[in-house]
Formats: C-alpha cells, sequence, structure tokens
C-alpha cells in the first residue's frame, strides 16, 4: 500500500455537502429523509440484468459482464443494496463485500443511479442504509476506489463520512499501468478507523 496522501477529520458542525455519487448529478440530501417512493433492500437473483442495465447507462462505471451482477446478486445480496421505486423496479445500487482479510470492513465496488432518480440523494441513502445493515455485523471501515478526476464521488464518500461523524482517507492505490487496459488510476477512500 502507498502511502497516505490526505486525511479528513469531520467536524460536527460542518454542513453536509450538496453533490454526489459514482453516477453523475446524484446529490446528497440535507434533510437526511429517504426520497419518497424509494425503497432499500438486498438485491435478488433477479435484480441482475437491471443492474447490469443501470451500470450500462451511467456511461461513468466499468460495466461488468452479465452474468457478473446476477452472481453479485446471488452471493454478494448481504453486502449490497438495491434501491427500487413504488414497482419494486431497481433504480440504484450498490455492490459491496467484506474483505477476507478484514471482516470489520466493507469494501464498495459500485455505486449507480437511474438517470431519472438523481439529485434525490439516493445513492447517499443507499449508502447509509448499507451500512446501518451492516453495523450490527461488526463492520466498522467502509473501503472505495475512486479515480482522482471523479470529484462526484470524492464528495459523496467525503459527505458519507461527516454524516457519519468519522474520518476519510485517501492513500494512492492503483496506477495506471497496474491495468492490462487503458484505465485511470485507483485512489482508495476509507471511512472508518
Amino acid at each position: 500500500m502507498r502511502p497516505v496522501k490526505e486525511r479528513s477529520t469531520p467536524t460536527p458542525d460542518s454542513a453536509e455537502s450538496n453533490t454526489a455519487t459514482t453516477s453523475p448529478d446524484v446529490a446528497a440530501t440535507e434533510s437526511g429523509s429517504e426520497p419518497a417512493a424509494i425503497e432499500f433492500r438486498r438485491p435478488r437473483i433477479a435484480d441482475g440484468r437491471r443492474l447490469w442495465q443501470i451500470a450500462r447507462d451511467s456511461q461513468v462505471l466499468d460495466v461488468n459482464s452479465g452474468y457478473a451482477y446476477v452472481l453479485w446478486c446471488r452471493d454478494f445480496a448481504d453486502t449490497s443494496v438495491v434501491a427500487t421505486d413504488d414497482t419494486d423496479r431497481p433504480v440504484g445500487f450498490v455492490t459491496g463485500y467484506r474483505r477476507p482479510d478484514s471482516p470489520n470492513t466493507l469494501f464498495v465496488w459500485q455505486v449507480a443511479v437511474d438517470a431519472d432518480q438523481r439529485g434525490r440523494g439516493v445513492a447517499g441513502h443507499m449508502l447509509d442504509a448499507l451500512l446501518d445493515r451492516l453495523e450490527p455485523l461488526g463492520v466498522t471501515r467502509l473501503e472505495t476506489t475512486v479515480s482522482p478526476d471523479n470529484e462526484a464521488s470524492i464528495a459523496m464518500f467525503t459527505a458519507l463520512a461527516r454524516r457519519r461523524g468519522t474520518h476519510i482517507t485517501r492513500t494512492e492505490l492503483f496506477a495506471p499501468d497496474d491495468f492490462p487496459d487503458s484505465h485511470l488510476a485507483e485512489d482508495l477512500y476509507t471511512i472508518g478507523e
């Protein structure tokens, strides 16, 4: 692991950032209330197709095979969450897993929200719902990787740390030449101790 570059210390009275997530234009709400008509639940196998579509349509995520999303919905449902509309149709998702060598750490792999749901704080609410579900199981830390040019994701995870009253650190993790294809660097963001 490369050295820590930045560390943010939360301030109790600081206002939450009103920017957001991995998919563009998802804003975190300041009120902290859940968006109307959106529910949060574990993904089901049948959701895999829809998660793949949301990732593809985001135009910013690395889109994995359809098989990967279906498998994720089966094997990592306990550490992932979907946001659904009033017809139970997924309109957003967070995929994650507990690190095998650090079971108190949730690694967030992807966060995405449908274009028509952006600006409602859905991404932030999904992350909070997932962490709230996993805290009783001993998860005390979240990790994710973000490319240095993804200001919206950096703001979303910084706001998450602030809401939860904890620290966020950034460490260089993957350089562009670590990837077999053309890819930006990915920095590791850690929320919690």
